[in-house]
């Protein structure tokens, strides 16, 4: 009996020649290499942190944003991959028009592009992604000689838009709140930014310190933000708003001045509301160039409603310009208690009327009852928006 039989199987296999060998290996190897690739594939897409954020490409390139610091101290997003970042509204130029019965119209026809490079197209015209939001969109801002001040993109887009907090866009009754004072002192406004909840709005005051700081830290937690102009009062100089106070008494060219320096302290607003004011604001000839250089920038202007006299709603009526008006003072009495009954008489005045602002300054008691009724007035169907999502434009109309 051949001694072949007491071999083990796996001697007795047929010999096979080196070239046979060596194409097995090559398609072995082959195999292994596309089976350990699609595996890491099915991983990744299968992966906890992809299944819970799954993005497109322009988020992926905003994910890689980082902050550069320019010659002025402001910040801006740079983007790793080498894309320009653009706005889904920049591929067209937008003109317009008055007609003679008052209507406007707006005439859109394509922008020649500078290069044929890929650009990263943002997508978005209302709202800023909370990832760079605490970051400047440079295409709405202008050098001066007081500094950066906001302007209307080359494609129509506005600050009051590019850095509204964005909203659900259902009609039911919606309320916005406005808590001012901001930047005067830092233990109250830290407390604000951390207990507030993101919905309410938030005013800095130009005489402020550390205004870029605190711009930042609120845009980052989602608040929408408003610059305070410091407008002479009743009883001026005795009651002093602080430095670069407009007054009726210097030429529009000074007031505007004080205003530009004003607007250069802060990025991210989207829009413009007095800080005091009474006397001004009861002055047409003096309020009309600021409320028109306010509106051509693109930003709102909130009148406070803190005076009767004010001028603000014929004005803004004849100048087509962004403007809101606040319902109600909400802490004229610093007590958490009647702040508290103050914010239940906005909400009748909100059912009442589909919307209501209203308005109060960084106060520990303020801070709280807000926070407070704001958690309670979500339960009973009341949506807590940015004030820009209540201001009237009649030029959109």
């Amino acid at each position: 009996m051949s001694s072949d039989l007491r071999k083990p199987l796996m001697g007795r296999q047929r010999k096979k020649s080196a070239g046979s060998v060596r194409r097995f290996s090559a398609l072995g190897a082959m195999i292994v290499a596309a089976l350990g690739l699609g595996g890491l594939s099915v991983y990744t897409a299968m992966s906890p942190g992809n299944l819970e954020g799954s993005s497109t490409a322009p988020d992926v390139a905003l994910k890689d944003a980082e902050p550069t610091v320019n010659e002025t101290g402001q910040t801006s997003a740079k983007v790793d991959s080498g894309l320009s970042p653009q706005s889904g509204r920049s591929g067209a130029n937008v003109q317009k028009n008055t007609m003679p019965d008052g209507n406007v119209v707006s005439v859109f026809s394509p922008r020649t592009r500078d290069s044929d490079d890929p650009v990263l197209m943002t997508g978005q015209t209302y709202g800023q992604d909370l990832r760079i939001a605490a970051q400047p969109n440079e295409d709405l801002l202008e050098d001066t000689a007081f500094g950066r001040l906001p302007k209307v993109g080359t494609d129509g887009l506005r600050p009051m838009e590019q850095y509204a907090r964005p909203w659900s866009g259902a009609r039911g009754t919606r309320i916005a709140i406005v808590v001012g004072g901001l930047g005067l002192s830092q233990t109250g406004t830290q407390k604000a930014i951390r207990d507030l909840p993101p919905e309410i709005t938030l005013g800095f005051a130009a005489s402020g310190n550390s205004l870029q700081r605190w711009m930042q830290e609120s845009r980052r937690e989602g608040h929408e933000i408003l610059l305070q102009v410091p407008f002479e009062p009743f009883g001026y100089p005795g009651t002093n708003p602080g430095a670069d106070t407009l007054l009726i008494a210097d030429p529009p060219k000074i007031n505007l001045e004080r205003l530009h320096r004003s607007m250069a302290k802060i990025t991210n607003y989207t829009g413009v509301m007095n800080y005091l004011g009474g006397r001004l604001m009861a002055d047409e000839k003096t309020l009309e160039p600021v409320m028109h250089d306010i509106g051509k920038r693109g930003l709102l202007f909130l009148d406070d409603g803190s005076s009767a006299q004010s001028k603000t709603a014929s004005i803004a009526k004849a100048l087509s310009a962004p403007t809101g008006f606040a319902d109600m003072q909400l802490d004229d009495q610093v007590n958490e208690a009647s702040i508290l009954r103050k914010l239940d008489d906005l909400e009748r005045i909100a059912r009442r009327n589909g919307s209501a602002i209203g308005v109060a300054s960084a106060f520990d008691e303020s801070i709280a009852a807000i926070s407070k009724w704001s958690v309670e007035a979500a339960g009973r169907g009341i949506e807590i928006v940015g004030v820009s999502a209540l201001v009237s434009d009649k030029a959109e109309q």
